[in-house]
C-alpha cells in the first residue's frame, strides 16, 4: 500500500511545484506523470467532474504563462509543445480532490505523498518568513548603530593621543594698556 509513496521522492514532488499567480500549483502532466495517467486521460477525468474544480482549485495557464515557466525551469518546448490546449495547473485543494475524481488506489497514495510535500514546503516558506522578518528587526534596530559606533572611536582615538603642549610663540608682543599703565605708576 505505502509502494506508491515510495516510489515518489519528496523532493521530486517538490520541484513539480510552481509559485503561478500567487498559488503554489502543479501542472496536469506533471501530476498525470505521478498518477501513471496519459494528461488527456486526467484532464478528461476533471472535465467530466468540473464542478468539483472551481477556479481556485484549477486554472489554465496563458501563452505567457508558459513561456515565463519554461524559462524558468529550463523546460524544451518539447515538454510542454504538441498540444492543442494550455496547460491545466492544480492548487492543493485542486490535487485533494484529483484523488476523488481519479479513484484509483494509487491515486490516493500519491495523494497522500503530494499532500505532504505542500505541508513540507509551507513549513520551509513559514521558516523562512520568520527568518526574514527578524533579519529585517536586527536590521532596523542596527541602523543607528553605526554612527554611534564611529563617534565612539573618534572618542577613543582623541583620549589615545598624548596632550600637546601649547607652543610658545615667537616674536615681540605688545604690552596691554592695563600693564603699561601700572608700570609707569610705580
Amino acid at each position: 500500500m505505502n509502494n506508491a509513496i515510495e516510489l515518489i521522492p519528496l523532493e521530486r514532488i517538490q520541484n513539480a511545484i510552481f509559485l503561478i499567480r500567487g498559488e503554489k500549483v502543479m501542472i496536469d502532466n506533471d501530476l498525470a506523470a505521478l498518477y501513471g495517467v496519459e494528461p488527456k486521460t486526467l484532464n478528461q477525468a476533471v472535465k467530466r467532474n468540473a464542478s468539483r474544480f472551481p477556479d481556485d482549485f484549477m486554472f489554465q495557464l496563458t501563452e505567457d504563462e508558459v513561456k515565463s515557466l519554461k524559462c524558468q525551469t529550463g523546460t524544451s518546448s518539447s515538454e510542454y509543445g504538441g498540444r492543442r490546449y494550455l496547460p491545466y495547473v492544480f492548487t492543493e485543494q485542486g490535487v485533494a480532490m484529483l484523488s476523488s475524481v481519479l479513484r484509483s488506489e494509487r491515486a490516493v497514495q500519491v495523494n497522500v505523498a503530494i499532500m505532504r510535500a505542500f505541508v513540507s514546503l509551507r513549513r520551509l516558506l513559514g521558516t523562512s518568513e520568520a527568518l526574514a522578518r527578524k533579519f529585517a528587526e536586527l536590521e532596523r534596530k542596527l541602523e543607528g548603530h553605526d554612527e554611534a559606533i564611529k563617534t565612539l572611536f573618534d572618542a577613543i582615538r582623541e583620549l589615545m593621543e598624548p596632550p600637546t603642549k601649547p607652543k610658545r610663540e615667537i616674536g615681540f608682543h605688545a604690552i596691554a594698556k592695563d600693564r603699561k599703565s601700572r608700570r609707569t605708576a610705580s
